[in-house]
């Protein structure tokens, strides 16, 4: 792929799906410029402005975020997309009471999924591998616990 057209993906997904490109974004490439915020989109930046749920749906990630506002301080919006600031509750929860050590920054990377692959452990069906792998069981065991977490709505 060539680089404008890297830099121009990679704006567009940080700027947000929603997003509507201006009509001058899709010209030629002599007429587009790469924006300079695109080389810090492709070095890594992106996983944490996306949204992350883990196989759960909407219904079942709103019933995440309201025991996240009940039990470990999480004041966004309810709107059942598990973001950066669901995932920074998390973390703080996790650090807390599951051993997770790394940063506060809203990226569900391999430290966090590990720390909640032993919450899930603990109380919530999983059975597998503390690996840090959001894998089949991780997501079982997380709509498991979305769904226990129903009564906090």
């Amino acid at each position: 792929m060539k680089k404008w057209m890297k830099a121009l993906v990679a704006t567009a997904v940080v700027v947000g799906s929603a997003s509507v490109l201006p009509a001058t974004a899709l010209a030629a490439p002599a007429v587009v410029a790469a924006p300079a915020s695109a080389q810090s989109a492709q070095s890594g930046d992106v996983g944490v402005l996306a949204v992350v749920n883990l196989g759960l749906s909407t219904t079942q990630a709103k019933y995440v975020q309201c025991w996240l506002a009940d039990y470990w301080n999480y004041t966004d919006g309810i709107d059942g997309q598990l973001g950066t600031n669901s995932w920074k509750a998390f973390q703080r929860g996790l650090k807390a009471y599951w051993g997770y050590t790394d940063s506060i920054d809203g990226d569900p990377g391999p430290n966090t999924i590990k720390a909640l692959q032993r919450l899930l452990k603990a109380d919530y069906g999983y059975t597998g591998a503390i690996d840090g792998d959001p894998g089949s069981g991780t997501q079982a065991a997380f709509k498991r616990f979305a769904n226990t977490s129903s009564g906090h709505c």
